[in-house]
């Protein structure tokens, strides 16, 4: 799998480069961005602006990685989205995902949430 990675202070931007993300790729997706070092104790952003379909093993492998970030605590946006994989994205679970349609507004998103952490921690 072709991809590129920008790694900020608290966030990995990670921009596949495939037009399909699919029963060949979602394994090998799933494990590039578990595995990545730099994301350790930074949040995710998926940027998908190349990816133009995704079938159901594609979805769930978005879905797994998503999921794993926030069982370590961290935070996950989705970016870049066409309109179909939006569309496939909320219909099977429209309350669980940080869709959102800028790269501006996803890096907000994490970063408030990782504000969010640090504020409940520190009440704790």
């Amino acid at each position: 799998m072709k991809f590129k990675i920008d790694t900020k202070e608290k966030i990995v931007v990670f921009c596949p480069e495939e037009d399909a993300l699919d029963a060949n790729l979602s394994a090998q997706f799933i494990t590039t961005i578990t595995n990545l070092p730099e994301l350790n104790g930074r949040n995710l952003i998926l940027d998908l602006n190349l990816v133009q379909t995704a079938d159901p093993s594609g979805l769930q492998a978005i879905f797994t990685v998503y999921q794993h970030m926030y069982d370590n605590q961290l935070s996950c946006a989705i970016t870049g989205l066409n309109n179909a994989l939006t569309q496939h994205l909320k219909a099977e679970a429209p309350e669980i995902l940080n869709i959102t349609p800028t790269m501006a507004e996803a890096i907000d998103l994490v970063m408030m949430e990782e504000l969010e952490r640090e504020l409940l921690d520190g009440l704790e």
